[in-house]
């Protein structure tokens, strides 16, 4: 016989389904502020001097040109950013359940937030320029976690995409998807090196470049070798998909030189403010922002603790993860805009993380990701190397 729920009971279901839906929903709409707050720094650090012509005698700009609105303006824009995300943090901190004030201020009251979000923007204009600079040493330390958390949850994507489309070790399975994905990123992998050669070494003399490509190339193949090792025995889909990744960085790592550079060859799109340029730095701007809310929304990946039941009244997601994700991007944007230079940023009109800075954070970022990837494979068959010659010490010693 059926069982016949109470009316009660599923009115607080349908309660918890909406109140559910409106949470994940709340996501999109800080995306949007996120988003939105990247243009405005970009607007004020290429166009600011121009438009806030007369804030140039105030002393908050300190020397009165327009550097007060490239590097400056950005910082102050990010720190806005910071506050808001970090109060955001502060009064989500804890929430687990869908019931009560703060789950309802982090998915609702959006007038009362687009306030405090304008209050949170407009205070650091008035904040006098060494608390600023101040902000950009911290906020410097601010993008290196962001890119730390950023790894971590590229790792966890690998992770879930190896789970899923791989089979056991153990099973008949085939997994012919995983093959083909496998395939696929180590083609794309290759591929790509072939491609980043071609476009940054047009002669020999570019010494620095060579390494960087054949670099990632013996990255690319040792990480594929230690996940066909027989004590790891990982397979081919992690490695390839994270071999893509590597060669990602160090692409984006070469697009970062300063286009003065003899390595750099234009790509005969023409001349800054076309439309190309505009359109790559667009797709900029996106990528800043997904990889801020992909990494934000993948709250799993920060838990010590994956065992856990969920129930109907917990929350979907990590609140506090969420926004204090977005608040280290926000330091992470900054960075991207003036170009990880404080003193003598390097910035042009429509231009994005150009620098030998912004080149060299991008290759230690490379590097240290293979590194970590590789960790990942071979200290489970480490650790567990350790308990086996304990046991076999006690076996052969009869007086213990």
């Amino acid at each position: 016989m059926a069982k016949i729920q109470s009316p009660e009971l599923c009115k607080d279901t349908g309660v918890y389904e909406a109140r559910k839906r409106q949470s994940l929903r709340a996501r999109y709409f800080y995306g949007l502020i996120f988003f939105a707050t990247n243009l405005l720094a970009w607007f004020i650090r290429d166009y600011g001097a121009k438009v806030f012509h007369g804030l140039h005698h105030n002393s908050v700009c300190g020397a009165g040109d327009s550097k007060c609105f490239q590097s400056g303006g950005v910082l102050r824009v990010s720190l806005g950013c910071f506050i808001f995300f970090w109060l955001m943090f502060a009064t989500t901190f804890g929430t687990r359940k869908l019931k009560g004030v703060r789950n309802s201020w982090h998915s609702g009251c959006w007038i009362l937030k687009f306030l405090v979000y304008a209050v949170s923007i407009v205070a650091p204009f008035v904040i006098p320029n060494i608390f600023i600079q101040l902000y950009g040493e911290i906020a410097r330390m601010g993008a290196g976690i962001f890119l730390i958390l950023q790894l971590i949850s590229m790792l966890h994507l690998i992770s879930w995409c190896n789970k899923r489309w791989m089979p056991d070790p153990g099973s008949n399975q085939c997994g012919l998807f995983g093959l083909f994905l496998s395939t696929v990123s180590f083609i794309a992998a290759f591929a790509g090196v072939a491609v980043l050669y071609i476009l940054y070494v047009p002669n020999s003399s570019c010494v620095f470049n060579i390494f960087t490509i054949i670099w990632t190339a013996i990255l690319v193949k040792i990480m594929m070798a230690v996940s066909l090792h027989s004590k790891v025995n990982e397979g081919l889909l992690s490695s390839g998909i994270m071999g893509s990744y590597i060669v990602f960085l160090c692409w984006s790592a070469l697009h970062s030189e300063p286009r003065t550079g003899k390595c750099y060859t234009e790509m005969k799109i023409g001349k800054d403010g076309n439309w190309a340029t505009i359109i790559s730095f667009i797709i900029a701007i996106c990528s800043i922002v997904m990889a801020t809310f992909s990494t934000g929304v993948d709250s799993r990946s920060f838990q010590f603790r994956n065992d856990e039941m969920q129930s109907e009244e917990d929350a979907p997601y990590s609140y506090e993860v969420f926004h204090i994700v977005f608040a280290v991007g926000a330091m992470y944007f900054a960075m991207l805009f003036i170009s990880w230079e404080l003193k003598h940023p390097i910035t042009k009109k429509w231009s994005i993380d150009v620098g030998w800075a912004s080149t060299w954070v991008k290759i230690m970022n490379e590097w240290l990701a293979a590194c970590i990837y590789v960790w990942r494979l071979v200290s489970p068959a480490l650790l567990r190397k350790q308990p086996t010659s304990d046991l076999e010490s006690v076996t052969h010693n009869p007086t213990i």
